[in-house]
């Protein structure tokens, strides 16, 4: 089978990822992928940083026995403990990570208030301190751990009144003061953008890393020339390290297995 032909990777902690999967089969209609959530070990948020790169590198080891021709690591958490690392040791094969929209923030809203959200550990990673280092003088910004929504959405209870209160009890403050921007540091965080939304209203901007790291992937298969161009439509896998058939489910509906072929 020609390179182009091979499947692109996805891997998370466990549902988040699929904000990014969307993302990619929206950028990427053609290409065929194979996501992985490690559902046996999540939440990887409060876990120390050897541990989810241990994780994180089991799954990456899964997806090169499918046979990948990339992987995209949908996770925050684990792209701040682990990418820089794997990207070293497995070179051979692209790895892209994905981190905070605080660069796209901090330039449509210079001199603006923002609120950076995340898990304990992605905000407290030196990656991550190094980049705000970079621009935080270009703006007010302050960091929200918001690690809770993992649990939530886990669970398929994204939409239930525990997940507001919890919501309102963290972002309240921060709206009361009037924000420019909020950025979605983890990959979980999207599938609450709604609730969000209602807290902070409508005037701050939301966003998210999941386009800019979808394009970064297409970018590096475009390099290598690996990118399919076959005219047809691709299809998802969805695996889990896990055994909870409940959590295929709902990793189904969340992704939309009517719009693709999903087994």
């Amino acid at each position: 089978m020609e390179v182009q032909d091979l499947p692109i990777g996805i891997m998370d902690s466990g549902l988040g990822g699929l904000s990014v999967l969307r993302e990619a089969v929206r950028l990427m209609p053609q290409e065929n992928f194979i996501y992985y959530g490690d559902s046996a070990n999540t939440p990887y948020g409060t876990r120390a940083v050897e541990e989810i790169r241990e994780l994180t590198e089991n799954c990456v080891r899964y997806l090169i026995g499918r046979g990948v021709k990339e992987i995209i690591i949908a996770c925050n958490t684990a792209t701040s403990a682990a990418a820089a690392y794997l990207r070293e040791k497995y070179a051979d094969i692209p790895i892209i990570g994905i981190e905070p929209a605080m660069k796209p923030a901090v330039l449509k809203h210079p001199g603006g208030n923002i609120l950076i959200t995340g898990t304990e550990v992605t905000l407290r990673e030196q990656k991550f301190r190094d980049q705000l280092k970079i621009y935080e003088k270009q703006a007010n910004i302050n960091l929200q751990p918001l690690g809770g929504i993992v649990g939530f959405v886990e669970q398929g209870k994204a939409d239930s009144p525990e997940l507001e209160e919890y919501l309102r009890e963290t972002l309240s403050p921060w709206a009361e003061r009037g924000l420019d921007a909020l950025v979605l540091g983890c990959t979980h965080f999207p599938f609450v953008k709604e609730q969000i939304r209602r807290i902070v209203g409508p005037r701050t901007e939301i966003l998210d890393g999941a386009e800019g790291t979808v394009r970064e992937a297409m970018r590096q298969l475009m390099k290598r020339e690996w990118l399919c161009v076959a005219a047809r439509k691709g299809s998802v896998e969805i695996c889990q390290s896990g055994s909870d058939e409940a959590w295929i489910l709902r990793a189904e509906q969340m992704q939309g297995c009517e719009e693709r072929d999903v087994f």
